[in-house]
């Protein structure tokens, strides 16, 4: 089967930054829906018409990936709002209850950065916002979409993870 929207495709990668380091590495293969909302339009324009078995390499430049930097996305906030156990890496939704702030997205997630005595540090760009990045890619099976599936646009979650730069486990969106 060619892939083609809609459908399901099995996917393998690697995700390196520009200059080769390792970001995220996906060895079991993991499902994607294809002409919705999993895959990033670029990923979509190289896969569309390949078929099980297709390898590829493809740059992804921020804008075409977890977009440009946005340093109007930092904010400071004092350190009485959060847990004592607060620490660089932690992700929140949202600004706490009682930050000072107040021209940032209420309904986004922020990263810790950095905690100083006084204040936290927080933003609202993603982890890989303003990185260049180069996706190695194996196509391990591509099948027909359920109804419920096409219905949804989405499989589910997000799927990506740094590797060394923030703590295990820490899903990017």
């Amino acid at each position: 089967m060619r892939i083609s929207a809609p459908c399901v495709v099995s996917l393998t990668w690697r995700l390196e930054d520009a200059q080769g380091q390792l970001i995220d590495e996906l060895d079991e293969p993991l499902e994607f829906f294809y002409g919705g909302q999993d895959l990033f339009p670029k990923v979509e324009e190289a896969l569309l018409d390949q078929q099980q078995g297709y390898q590829g390499s493809l740059a992804l430049e921020p804008e075409h990936a977890f977009g440009d930097y946005d340093s109007n996305l930092v904010c400071f906030e004092s350190r009485t709002l959060f847990p004592d156990e607060v620490e660089p890496g932690m992700q929140i939704e949202g600004l706490p209850e009682g930050a000072a702030t107040e021209d940032m997205p209420a309904d986004m997630i922020y990263t810790v950065t950095d905690v100083y005595p006084e204040h936290v540090m927080l933003d609202g760009n993603h982890p890989l916002a303003g990185i260049g990045l180069r996706m190695h890619l194996k196509v391990v099976d591509v099948r027909e979409a359920t109804d419920a599936e096409i219905e949804a646009g989405t499989l589910g979650e997000a799927v990506f993870s740094v590797i060394g730069g923030a703590p295990p486990d820490t899903a990017l969106h």
